[in-house]
């Protein structure tokens, strides 16, 4: 089932691009913006890496860390943000554990995995969801609804 506005965050635990377990619950009063991504080294999935790393100050700014998943290895993860500079956590999603408790679809005709990003407040409670196989609309949307959470 997928996760809808007000929900809270899934509770689970991860392997990140170190081979460390990840539990979401680290992040204590941390907005969180976690990008689900198809695949690490590929044109799409990279420049949306690349510009969640170029933005990253801002969402530290606004209070927010970023999490990328896929269900690539650790190994390749850890080789994936060491080229291109990632600030963030990548964490394994193997076994579709994540995308499945966040309710994330196959995207082109059930081809790839989905790409959808998930914004949740300091509360761990979804405040908003964006799915699009484009790459670039994912930080812009992301940015914009922490600024609204900032706004109130």
């Amino acid at each position: 089932m997928a996760l809808k506005i007000g929900d809270k965050l899934p509770r689970l635990t991860l392997k990140d691009q170190e081979g460390e377990n990840f539990h979401f619950s680290r992040l204590e009063n941390k907005a969180l913006v976690i990008f689900f991504y198809p695949k690490d080294f590929t044109p799409g999935c990279t420049k949306e890496a690349c510009s969640f790393r170029d933005h990253y100050e801002e969402f530290q700014d606004l209070g927010a860390e970023v999490i990328g998943i896929s269900t690539d290895n650790e190994n390749s993860h850890k080789k994936f943000a060491s080229k291109h500079n990632l600030p963030y956590v990548l964490l394994s999603d193997k076994e579709k554990r994540a995308r499945k408790a966040f309710g994330v679809k196959a995207g082109l005709m059930g081809l790839l995995p989905g790409r959808e990003t998930f914004v949740f407040d300091k509360d761990k409670r979804l405040i908003h969801r964006f799915n699009s196989m484009g790459a670039s609309q994912h930080i812009p949307e992301a940015l914009n609804s922490l600024k609204k959470i900032q706004e109130k």
